[in-house]
């Protein structure tokens, strides 16, 4: 038994001295310079940062984005994946290479189309304004509403992919089971599919809204300016102001909004008997 646990911890070994190198040191130094005060330690640079209007509305800003490009994304999400599903199984493998395809191309790449799609002479204002719906361009890049379009396109894979397999794990008799005895479809979706397939959406949720918060290409290319959000702001603190300060301590709330994020969706996606358990 003795020879096994050492074995084990061998194995381990490498891995834990990777995230310890990778991760918890640089969050350690991370945490220790946003903490750092000229008179001691303290919180006063988190202070000084929400004192600052225009700092409260990007973190707010940021939030909201990633909140409804989750909730987007999550809607989106169970229309694919239940499409997916409603194929065989060979065509379900080449409608799943389909979903995997973007992630093989650079964000770089795919936010800068958007450019084509959204810019005053670009392709929607263009069928828009042929169409007589509209009588000038809109303008539609460095809004809100763009970087919310760049970022559900990016991150939807994200979610698709965990849901995909949670409802290939559903059992096939449960939505009929429920249909025959009188629930509605809204009941049958809230009751038995949120449910049974809750471990996918913690997943797939945790992943676009940690990769929303984190974003920076698609806020900078589709949001310039006029839209900054957490990491421009962190982008700018480093390159143009220097002042790494104030970079630690935009960084340390992003670790820690993404983690509030996975305990919130861990917890919503709990059921209330084994919370009552613990």
């Amino acid at each position: 038994m003795f020879e096994k646990r050492s074995t084990g911890v061998l194995l381990t070994l490498p891995a834990l001295v990777f995230l310890l190198v990778l991760f918890v040191l640089p969050v350690m130094v991370l945490l220790t310079r946003s903490l750092a005060l000229p008179e001691g330690w303290g919180l006063g640079n988190f202070a000084s940062f929400f004192s600052s209007e225009l700092n409260r509305t990007i973190f707010w800003r940021t939030l909201r984005l990633a909140a409804t490009v989750t909730a987007a994304c999550v809607v989106l999400g169970y229309i694919t994946a239940f499409g997916v599903l409603s194929y065989t199984k060979e065509r379900r493998g080449m409608l799943t290479g389909f979903v995997i395809l973007p992630l093989m191309i650079s964000p770089v790449a795919r936010t800068y189309a958007w450019i084509v799609v959204l810019g005053r002479t670009g392709f929607l204002n263009a069928v828009l304004t042929s169409l007589g719906i509209i009588d000038s361009p809109l303008r539609l890049l460095f809004t809100e509403t763009a970087v919310f379009i760049g970022l559900v396109q990016l991150f939807l894979p994200l979610m698709v992919l965990p849901l995909l397999s949670a409802l290939e794990n559903l059992p096939r008799d449960v939505i009929p089971a429920a249909q025959l005895l009188g629930a509605s479809r809204l009941m049958v979706l809230f009751k038995v599919i949120l449910p049974l397939t809750r471990e996918g959406l913690v997943v797939g949720g945790t992943l676009v809204f940690t990769g929303s918060v984190t974003a920076y290409i698609t806020p900078a290319i589709l949001g310039g300016s006029k839209v900054m959000m957490l990491e421009t702001l962190l982008y700018q603190r480093i390159n143009v102001a220097n002042d790494l300060t104030g970079a630690a301590v935009i960084a340390v709330i992003l670790v820690i909004t993404t983690l509030a994020a996975n305990k919130l969706l861990r917890r919503l996606a709990t059921p209330r008997q084994r919370q009552e358990a613990r």
